[in-house]
């Protein structure tokens, strides 16, 4: 009999498993079936869970001077943003300044979710602009300052990116685009519960977040609005969610994203120790023991967990295929664009070669993971590169 291959999961930027507390408090929330627009008592308790849930989630963001409307997930809730600026240059009850303004502002290493919204808006008429990014993937704060005008309406800018790891410098941008008088929203759906947030503190008007990046059920997210900040609904119906987003309460998903987000604001502290270390004993072993390899990202402002690294020689999806085979799941970049055979608009963004943006292999860390689990791939992955490399004319 064969050896049983061992597993190791080290694709947590894709998405995250529920933790066995918040495994156990959604299914006894099972119970709890009443609808929680009703206004009898099994409403009024599921209505009270769905309220103590987003208490929590304002918590984890610092957005105490906001407003949380519930998502099914960050990619519903930045197009509800977006929505929401095609309305606002649209609505006739809006002041002509307003009016006047048409322009969006977002960056070369955006989410799919963000970048698309933007380029349907620029088919709508909209100016849109997308910001350059340095090597490291930081925003262009010139650039930024640059393409800033009377006419700019929206800047729309992720806190950290979910490929390469680049936490960008979200309080100097946001204090340059209300200088403009412009709205700002950061999507941090990859940062919440990593490092720390504060709404309030940064003064942005919208910010999203999704459940199960933060060990929480998928299919259920946030919209963080700024109190005075224009929102419209994308899906019309009933008055839930203050009528800015019908549709009957996903109780259970809403309460396990309330418990994950009461774990992730408890622990982010140990989350940050804990996590580095694990990443930072990963990224030395495949230096030391892989040649010629380039470390993609900021090496200071980066995320805790996440790893991104460039094997010249070798091709993504052949690396992924055969640590996979070993029991390895990683990524060659993001999950939402796993489809597609074109390399990682991230990693050109930065000015990486077209060659080593496909010999991008994406390590994201989290709990669970253990230092035996870090070395089976210290040991197991320089092999595979070596025999790659060795096959593959890109060496030659």
């Amino acid at each position: 009999m064969s050896e049983k291959i061992r597993k190791v999961y080290i694709d947590y930027n894709a998405t995250t498993p529920l933790t066995p507390e918040v495994k156990t408090a959604m299914i006894k929330d099972l119970e709890v079936f009443g609808n929680a627009s009703s206004m009898h008592a099994r409403g009024r308790l599921a209505h009270a869970r769905v309220e103590q849930a987003r208490q929590a989630v304002s918590k984890l963001i610092g957005a105490e001077n906001g407003t949380i409307i519930f998502t099914s997930g960050g990619s519903e809730a930045n197009n509800m943003v977006f929505n929401t600026m095609r309305r606002l240059a649209e609505s006739p009850v809006q002041n002509s300044q307003v009016n006047a303004r048409n322009e969006i502002l977002t960056t070369a290493i955006e989410h799919p979710c963000v970048l698309n919204s933007a380029l349907y808006l620029q088919k709508e008429g909209f100016n849109v602009k997308i910001l350059p990014v340095d090597e490291y993937g930081k925003l262009k704060m010139d650039a930024l300052k640059d393409a800033l005008s009377d006419k700019t309406l929206f800047v729309s800018v992720m806190a950290a990116n979910n490929e390469i790891g680049t936490v960008q410098d979200i309080w100097e941008i946001t204090a340059q685009v209300k200088s403009a008088g412009a709205l700002m929203h950061i999507d941090a759906v990859q940062a919440a519960g990593k490092i720390t947030l504060n709404a309030n503190e940064m003064g942005v008007d919208y910010l999203t977040i999704s459940s199960h990046k933060i060990y929480g059920p998928k299919g259920v997210g946030a919209l963080y609005q700024k109190k005075d900040a224009p929102l419209f609904p994308l899906i019309h119906g009933g008055h839930q969610e203050d009528s800015l987003r019908a549709g009957t309460y996903n109780n259970t998903g809403i309460f396990g994203f309330g418990k994950a987000a009461e774990a992730a604001a408890e622990n982010i502290e140990k989350y940050g120790i804990y996590i580095t270390a694990l990443r930072d004993r990963l990224r030395r072993g495949l230096e030391k023991n892989i040649p010629d390899i380039k470390i993609n990202g900021h090496p200071k402002d980066i995320l805790p967990n996440t790893l991104n690294i460039s094997f010249p020689g070798a091709e993504g999806e052949s690396i992924l295929l055969s640590m996979d085979m070993q029991g390895i799941e990683a990524s060659t970049g993001s999950a939402c664009a796993s489809g597609s055979l074109e390399p990682s608009h991230v990693l050109l963004a930065t000015g990486l070669e077209h060659e080593l943006a496909h010999g991008s292999i994406r390590f994201s860390l989290g709990w669970g993971l253990t230092e035996y689990d870090i070395d089976y791939i210290i040991e197991t992955l320089p092999p595979i590169i070596a025999r790659l490399r060795a096959m593959s004319t890109l060496s030659a």
